[in-house]
């Protein structure tokens, strides 16, 4: 495969003893990025709306298909539950997709779903709720004082929906949704329906029900982390989900292949040549290894995957986990960031020296290693160009650090270069 179609395949959904973590940490190509951090806490973005100091999901994409990308904030203490960012020449206007209170979870995912050629919006409920639902997305009718249409996709069982993906995963050409019931301790998979805005509920089928390495540490809850990718090579799209990847076998029958013992937030891409793409595995709403596994035999074999540290210590909540090539160097970086505040109740942090990470890739499975930043908090950041200069920004918004804000990381090119021209918002 040539070089630039691992690195197509690295970025699919969206989307790692000592002396050979040193190894695996030799320097890579020393393109760093310089950065410009935006931000809402100085007024250089709007301020998210409605107060909510628990801000849960992040989404990015093209929702009025003028070229641009935006972005989608959700909320769970206070309404408005989504609020999009809608990109202008100058900033970002705001728009309520959903005024009510609901309990959103983190997670969420974007897909064409009812087939009129614009993206739609997929969250689900938290603890609180049973529920998963999509908002249809009224291209090109946008009016900032009416919400988006909201439907069910899930309603009772248990609840809990902690990270969701579209993919072809049974081989048949459409994609279905696949997400994680952590109440059920369960990945479910709904095939789209044949009028999904008529439909009162999406049929379920639970592929696999058990633990994606939240026994391994007694801090994690449950298991979450979700993405897509071709882990075998044999040119269907494949399911990775916690600490495991999912071959697709026949009918809706999974094959279970267990990567490590930690799970978390989970990607594949490709850091150096293989026969398949390697694995980084974030533990999210809990601390643990900062890794990415590499294959040395047969993909479906969990002894034949090995893992290599990218911290000398655990990361600390590590809800933030990217790959992209940051610096444009032709190479698949890993971006990963901690959180700084988890609990609710409490006013200080929990993690006061929570540190945001870049790892560049040098297309050979060595990494270099720079801060970003530290004493932030970090939670569900995405690598996206969000100013249109072909460079990956970063967005982010925290949890419950300093909520309710928005952060945008501007990419500003080389260090030593001019920074990129134009509106710096």
């Amino acid at each position: 495969m040539k070089k630039t179609n691992r690195l197509q395949a690295g970025l699919y959904g969206l989307a790692l003893g000592l002396g050979l973590a040193g190894a695996m940490m030799a320097p890579a190509a020393e393109i760093t990025v310089q950065w410009r951090q935006l931000s809402s806490a100085k007024g250089e973005l709007p301020a998210p709306p409605g107060g909510s100091a628990q801000q849960t999901g992040a989404l990015v994409g093209d929702f009025d298909q003028d070229g641009k990308k935006d972005f989608i904030l959700s909320f769970r203490q206070k309404p408005p539950a989504l609020v999009w960012y809608r990109r202008t020449a100058t900033g970002w206007d705001l728009y309520v997709i959903e005024k009510d209170y609901l309990t959103v979870e983190a997670g969420g995912t974007l897909y064409d779903i009812d087939g009129d050629g614009d993206l739609d919006v997929v969250f689900g409920g938290d603890w609180q709720s049973n529920e998963v639902w999509w908002w249809e997305n009224p291209f090109p009718d946008f009016d900032k004082t009416r919400p988006w249409k909201r439907h069910v996709i899930k309603r009772g069982g248990a609840t809990q929906h902690h990270d969701q993906v579209f993919a072809d995963l049974l081989g048949k050409g459409r994609a279905e949704l696949a997400f994680w019931n952590q109440g059920a301790k369960t990945i479910f998979l709904a095939e789209i329906p044949p009028d999904p805005r008529k439909a009162t509920a999406w049929p379920l089928t639970a592929i696999y029900t058990g633990s994606a390495g939240e026994e391994a540490r007694e801090s994690f809850k449950y298991p979450e982390g979700m993405s897509a990718c071709d882990i075998d090579g044999d040119g269907k799209v494949d399911l990775l989900a916690g600490n495991t990847w999912f071959k697709h076998l026949e009918g809706t029958r999974f094959k279970a292949t267990r990567i490590t013992e930690v799970g978390g937030l989970i990607f594949a891409g490709y850091f150096k040549p293989g026969k398949y793409p390697q694995i980084v595995i974030s533990p999210g709403d809990a601390s643990g290894p900062l890794r990415w596994f590499e294959c040395t035999g047969n993909a479906e074999n969990a002894r034949d995957w090995v893992g290599h540290d990218l911290l000398d210590r655990d990361i600390i909540h590590g809800h933030s986990l990217q790959l992209g090539d940051i610096n444009q160097d032709g190479h698949l970086d890993i971006f990963a960031a901690e959180m700084a505040k988890w609990h609710e109740s409490q006013p200080q942090p929990d993690s006061p020296t929570a540190t945001a990470w870049i790892f560049y890739g040098d297309g050979q499975g060595h990494f270099r290693k720079t801060v970003l930043a530290q004493g932030q908090g970090w939670h569900e950041a995405r690598l996206v160009d969000l100013d249109g200069d072909g460079r990956l920004d970063i967005l982010n918004k925290p949890y419950t650090w300093q909520a309710p804000r928005v952060d945008v990381w501007r990419n500003g090119g080389p260090r030593g270069q001019p920074p990129a021209a134009g509106d710096a918002r």
